[in-house]
């Protein structure tokens, strides 16, 4: 029935009769370093290497300043939590702002706006006027312009190389962010040991700006959506649902929290490690951070031939494993050689289980909503992190730092094993847009805010396959739901035997339509199995509310 309703038009189907054509994935790239040919991947990858050595320079600079201006192991944590709770809070939002204003844009003034803050950090330094709230205060700021710049760069990597060098592009930039790992503590601690804070606080403005020419440089492909631009909050809202019906991404979401909240103590506590339990000097931690970035480049090296022999899975249960390994030998095996070992092969465990997570992420996640979908990762990788941070820290001020180690690796062995049986996708699936609903017939050309929207599809279905078809359109409503229809139902007409009417609902037209940009090959192959459990493919209607019912709605709401 449309009693109440204009309808907007009719078409024969708007489901696919069959499978649509394409591969459900791509070759593997000849080379782990063949993201390299790409001129723009290169100078971006180079770019950005630069600056990420500057922002470990501040990192390690901000550290050893806390336990000066207050040895608490509590403010040394609160330091790492201050740059990662920010990720937490605004990740989504960023996420959200990423897929829907020029990414580039967002970059360059993100950048801009860290190497103001860096400048005016070492300001503060140079002037004595730098206090524990303040240093605080400054690294939550800086945690800002991470959370607000994560999710645009995550997101442009597939705009810097062909799909099928994605993987190693993926695994090239952790190697970057291990790389300098090593390079930036390393000079950081020469920098603090020979010229002070305040120098390393502005190298770091300096490197970010590198990272800024870069993206000034850098001209992307053109977006293909010709689509009115979603709002600010429905986007939100449209990520976060994509997310919560996403199986992929509620696997790789519970092996990353699994992980880093337990990983996150040794990088939380190192500064405290190295001054109190190791008593080495500013140099020497500068060492044992880039001990850890050593460790991460070598696995970088391997962890394509690890790839071929393990799945993502194995890989992060053995990294895991590795960590819980080597925070118990810091604690048990207290000397600063072997500190630098323990820490290489949490370097290397490190970049293992980082480099599959973000893949699975990656390859979990439609391009609409790439950036919000990885947003939501980033929201329980630093939240974890940053919960972590604050927990451990904690325990370590009341029972010591090797007492928070040793509790951090026994559970982090523990919950490695627990959920060992949450596979991570493989990243065959195509989620490509397949473009095969064909648009809507109306009468005119409908308003792009109008709505509610009821779609509705008759389908005839055989008695004898009736149950598996019921199963079908209730599994394949989920991925309706994902991509922003609400309300899903399907009725069985009890005066007509084997007819069935399957409706759902869109906030607005815009919104339905970009249902239609949202289904991928993926989607589509699912669709066709569905058409050939029934008898043809299903009549589509498409409703408007009239302007009466909606403000008859609000009057009585």
């Amino acid at each position: 029935m449309t009693t109440g309703s204009r309808a907007a038009g009719s078409q024969p189907a708007e489901e696919p009769t069959s499978t649509p054509t394409g591969s459900p994935g791509d070759p593997l790239p000849p080379s782990p370093w063949s993201p390299f040919r790409s001129t723009a991947f290169a100078v971006i990858w180079t770019a950005v290497l630069v600056s990420n050595a500057g922002l470990w320079m501040r990192d390690v600079a901000s550290g050893w300043l806390m336990t000066g201006l207050a040895a608490s192991p509590l403010m040394v944590a609160l330091v790492q939590a201050a740059l990662l709770v920010p990720v937490f809070l605004f990740a989504l939002p960023a996420g959200a702002l990423a897929d829907l204003v020029d990414r580039r844009r967002l970059l360059i003034a993100v950048q801009s706006g860290l190497a103001v803050l860096s400048l005016i950090m070492a300001g503060l330094v140079a002037a004595e006027m730098m206090t524990p709230a303040l240093l605080l205060a400054c690294t939550f700021a800086a945690g800002t312009g991470a959370a607000l710049a994560a999710p645009a760069f995550q997101s442009i990597v597939p705009a810097l190389v062909p799909k099928r060098d994605l993987r190693a592009a993926l695994a090239l930039n952790s190697m970057g962010i291990n790389i300098a790992r090593a390079l930036g503590p390393a000079l950081g601690g020469l920098v603090l040991a020979t010229a002070g804070v305040a120098l390393a606080y502005a190298l770091d403005a300096l490197s970010t700006l590198v990272a800024v020419a870069a993206f000034l440089w850098w001209r992307p492909p053109p977006p293909t959506s010709t689509r009115q631009p979603e709002r600010f909050v429905p986007a939100m809202i449209a990520g976060l649902g994509y997310v919560l019906r996403a199986p992929a991404m509620h696997r790789v979401v519970l092996r990353a929290a699994a992980f880093f909240f337990c990983a996150s103590a040794y990088w939380a506590l190192l500064p405290l490690l190295a001054r109190d339990v190791l008593q080495v000097e500013a140099a020497i931690y500068g060492l044992m951070l880039a001990a850890v970035g050593a460790g991460a480049v070598a696995g970088a090296v391997l962890l394509p031939r690890l790839a071929r022999q393990l799945s993502a899975s194995h890989l992060v249960l053995a990294g895991s494993l590795l960590t819980a390994v080597a925070m118990a030998g810091l604690t048990l095996v207290p000397h600063p050689g072997l500190a630098l070992a323990w820490l290489a092969l949490a370097g290397l465990a490190w970049i293992t289980v980082l480099t599959q997570l973000n893949v699975a992420a990656q390859t979990s996640l439609a391009d609409w909503v790439r950036a919000r979908g990885l947003a939501v990762y980033l929201m329980v990788f630093y939240g974890a992190m940053a919960g972590g941070s604050a927990v451990w820290g904690q325990i370590a001020g009341v029972a010591g730092v090797d007492a928070a180690l040793l509790s951090a690796a026994g559970l982090l062995a523990l919950s490695a094993l627990v959920v060992a049986r949450v596979l991570l996708p493989d990243g065959s699936a195509d989620l490509t847009p397949s473009r095969h609903w064909p648009q809507p017939v109306t009468a005119g050309t409908p308003d792009p805010a109008a709505g509610p929207v009821l779609v509705t599809l008759t389908w005839q279905v055989a008695a004898d396959k009736r149950d598996e078809f019921l199963a079908a359109a209730h599994a394949f409503a989920q991925r309706r739901r994902r991509d922003g229809a609400f309300g899903w139902q399907i009725w069985e007409d009890v005066a007509r035997p084997g007819q069935h009417v399957e409706a759902f609902l869109a906030s607005t037209w815009a919104d339905h339509l970009r249902q239609h940009e949202r289904m991928t090959q993926e989607d589509a192959a699912a669709q066709a199995n569905l058409v050939a459990l029934a008898e043809a493919p299903p009549e589509v209607r498409h409703h408007l509310a009239s302007r009466q019912q909606t403000e008859a709605g609000t009057a009585c709401g």
